[in-house]
């Protein structure tokens, strides 16, 4: 941080935009929780959630439950297993391996869904091919269901291991040879010294990982709605549109909310207790052991099958769905959908990337705890579902829009562009804001006081030295949240304008149809937009050493 003078009041604009952004991220928050006793009486809103918990809440938290639980343990195991074999071992197509066991990230989980119930069904290839090779008839025989708690707790587990695999990495990757050395001179082997020295020195990352994987699977409703599982995001849109029950949601999302702030709290808790300390700093010249035989071709098809399910096959599948398509119809409707999807895309990126390099700046050259404050309620952004932010931006909306229609005024908010380009940037700022922010670090505070030295006031320089070497996470930063647009169903599904269809939204209406075939091309064009930023961190994965 820098101590600059006259700092006070040249500030003032920054921080009281601070504020303002820290509000407006908040608010869904406060309009779920304050929703809850929204009824003329408390008996009512006691008797409503006591009615809720007699009927459908406990299926939906046991599903939810047992979802979260299925891909806690797989995506540690893949992503864990992958990250310490890609940064300890030499084995057949590790550097292919390094980059490309996060292209699963490319696929959202519902377009996988979507693959695979059509590949797995009972008129699919996989069952069809069965019954031809066999002669079974009809039902006389068992397969297992992808449309269930089960497969969606496997689904969200191939799709979403890569965020532990991330941040497990670069533990191992960053953890001192010396402590190995050390183990294997005690005489500790490969797993011993795994469990007893390289684990614990990433659980923290892996525990954040996973952390982050089961905030999506909370998130998640293409996927589970398709499927046909109750869990709490389907209750929240069963609620607010078939039973226009708002209250109902409120409570229901307010349920979703308190379990995913529980997760943040845990997260934050496991690392902050954490004390465990790579001594010694990272070698340059770290030598992986070679594995050789039945190891090395084990450890290569254990870091080849979560791509190949959690990205190639669903990719694969789509491609034969569109091929088998009656025709490709790059109708004027698609562009249409196309069009409004780059259109939010756009929009919502260049005004999350400006709000973040303001808040981010502000953060540099302010030792203000208010402001460390703000920024910090704008990165728990991410972590809230995008139906509990529906649900909490339309709750006030629907306030200030009765209110306009007593008034006269017959602008309505709700349904609208502008609320749905607000959920869009309380869903995603962290994203950008964790981006910028990485960008600022990496700029020296000599420069900074070299400027200032120099006559440079602080908009001076932020325009002049700053942003001009800022450019590449700016970059970044606007491509994570246009992509993340790209692919956001549920609050898109809840407050879109009428008549106003996205990719996202198109899709997981063709597929609840069972037009799958039509399906294809949409879901395909999400992938290849997801794709390159994908890519892009891909590339600077391969770059760092291992």
């Amino acid at each position: 941080m820098l101590d600059l003078p006259h700092q006070r009041g040249a500030l003032h604009p920054l921080l009281l935009a601070s504020l303002l952004m820290a509000v407006l991220v908040g608010l869904p928050i406060v309009g779920v929780l304050s929703n809850l006793f929204s009824s003329s009486e408390l008996n009512d809103s006691v008797s409503n959630f006591s009615h809720l918990w007699q009927t459908v809440l406990p299926e939906y938290i046991t599903n939810s439950v047992i979802i979260a639980v299925i891909v806690a343990v797989l995506t540690a195991v893949m992503g864990i297993g992958c990250a310490w074999l890609v940064a300890v071992f030499n084995f057949p197509g590790r550097k292919f391996f390094e980059w490309a066991l996060i292209m699963p990230l490319a696929m959202p989980a519902y377009v996988v869904a979507y693959a695979y119930t059509d590949f797995l069904q009972f008129t699919g290839p996989v069952q069809t091919a069965l019954r031809e090779l066999f002669g079974w008839q009809g039902q006389s025989y068992w397969f297992p269901q992808i449309r269930s708690v089960g497969g969606a707790g496997f689904l969200f587990s191939f799709v979403l291991y890569p965020y532990v695999y991330l941040l497990a990495r670069n533990a191992f990757i960053e953890r001192s040879p010396r402590m190995l050395d050390a183990a294997r001179t005690l005489g500790a082997g490969p797993w011993r010294a795994f469990f007893q020295v390289s684990l614990p020195l990433a659980r923290p990352a892996a525990a954040a990982g996973i952390a982050l994987a089961l905030m999506e699977t909370l998130a998640d409703y293409g996927a589970v709605a398709y499927f046909g599982v109750p869990t709490l995001t389907t209750g929240i849109y069963k609620s607010w549109y078939i039973f226009s029950d708002r209250s109902g949601a409120a409570q229901i999302a307010a349920v979703l909310l308190i379990a995913v702030m529980g997760l943040m709290w845990l997260e934050q808790r496991n690392r902050g207790r954490a004390r465990y300390y790579a001594v010694g700093g990272r070698s340059a010249a770290q030598v992986s052991t070679r594995l050789q035989g039945k190891q090395a071709w084990s450890a290569t098809l254990f870091c080849a099958l979560p791509i190949l399910f959690g990205f190639l096959a669903p990719l694969v599948i789509l491609l034969r769905l569109l091929w088998n398509a009656d025709a490709i119809s790059f109708s004027t409707r698609y562009f249409g959908w196309l069009q409004n999807t780059i259109t939010l895309g756009a929009i919502t990126a260049i005004i999350a990337v400006a709000i973040c390099v303001l808040m981010a700046y502000a953060a540099r050259v302010s030792n203000s705890k208010v402001q460390a404050l703000c920024n910090r309620i704008v990165s728990m952004g991410y972590a809230i579902p995008g139906a509990v932010i529906a649900v909490g931006i339309l709750i006030p909306l629907a306030y200030i829009d009765a209110w306009n229609s007593e008034r006269g005024i017959t602008w309505i908010l709700s349904g609208s562009v502008i609320a749905l380009v607000y959920a869009y940037l309380v869903r995603f700022l962290a994203v950008s804001f964790q981006s910028v922010q990485a960008g600022l670090i990496k700029i020296t505070p000599a420069m900074d006081a070299s400027a200032r030295s120099l006559g440079h006031g602080i908009t001076s320089m932020l325009m002049r030295i700053h942003v001009p070497l800022l450019w590449r996470s700016v970059l970044t930063a606007g491509l994570l949240v246009f992509v993340d647009v790209v692919k956001e169903l549920p609050a898109t599904l809840t407050i879109r304008p009428f008549n106003f269809d996205t990719l996202a939204v198109i899709t997981h209406q063709l597929a609840s149809d069972e037009r799958l075939g039509e399906a294809a091309l949409p879901a395909l064009t999400i992938v290849l937009v997801a794709i390159f930023p994908v890519v892009m961190l891909a590339r600077a994965i391969a770059k760092t050493k291992s």
